[in-house]
């Protein structure tokens, strides 16, 4: 099993699921899964709708879900913890493919799919960045290869917005050299 197997395996495991069912890597009983994320900012106008729902159609195995924000969470300011989809925010998208056959080729071509499905998106998502939630680990939106602020910028606006750099500030506070990390972790700022 591919590590990107894996990780799309183990996305897809319920709550609740016994320890048994979760050590067996058998590929055969998987369902893969290639997620991204988008937030709304302003509703998708009627023909946006339409457009999406005919490229929806098109690609054939996408899903789109729509959770509501607002309520309490508007009254919450997006600084106060690092989540800073909060205010102004009306919904975030999770759009998701899932796909039974293992193989490159399935993966690839699925993969492609879900790409086609976030371009389609462009238009209607929020932007400057174009915001995403960090559960969803999205590759496609940046990682690092040297662990640099600069290029954890890339994705960690994406994920953290206008919290970003003061993450970065504490990373730099409390693992200065960077031990921690992952293809899409937060970096330190260093004190230049």
């Amino acid at each position: 099993m591919s590590w990107i197997q894996s990780v799309l395996w183990w996305n897809q495991i319920p709550n609740g699921t016994a320890p048994s069912v979760l050590l067996d890597r058998n590929v055969n009983d998987a369902d893969f899964v290639r997620r991204k994320s988008d937030y709304l900012k302003t509703p998708i106008p009627r023909a946006g709708l339409e457009s999406l729902w005919t490229k929806i159609v098109a690609i054939g195995k996408p899903g789109l879900v729509f959770n509501p924000y607002g309520g309490k969470m508007n009254q919450i300011p997006p600084t106060a913890t690092p989540f800073a989809h909060r205010a102004g925010f009306l919904f975030k998208i999770q759009h998701s493919i899932t796909w039974t056959e293992p193989g490159p080729e399935e993966e690839k071509l699925h993969t492609n799919e879900i790409r086609q499905l976030y371009n389609a998106l462009t238009p209607y998502v929020s932007q400057n960045p174009r915001s995403a939630y960090l559960n969803y680990r999205d590759f496609d939106i940046g990682i690092s290869q040297k662990g640099s602020y600069e290029e954890g910028k890339v994705y960690g606006e994406k994920y953290f917005n206008q919290n970003f750099e003061r993450l970065a500030k504490v990373k730099a506070q409390v693992d200065p050299e960077n031990f921690f990390r992952n293809p899409q972790s937060i970096p330190p700022l260093s004190k230049a």
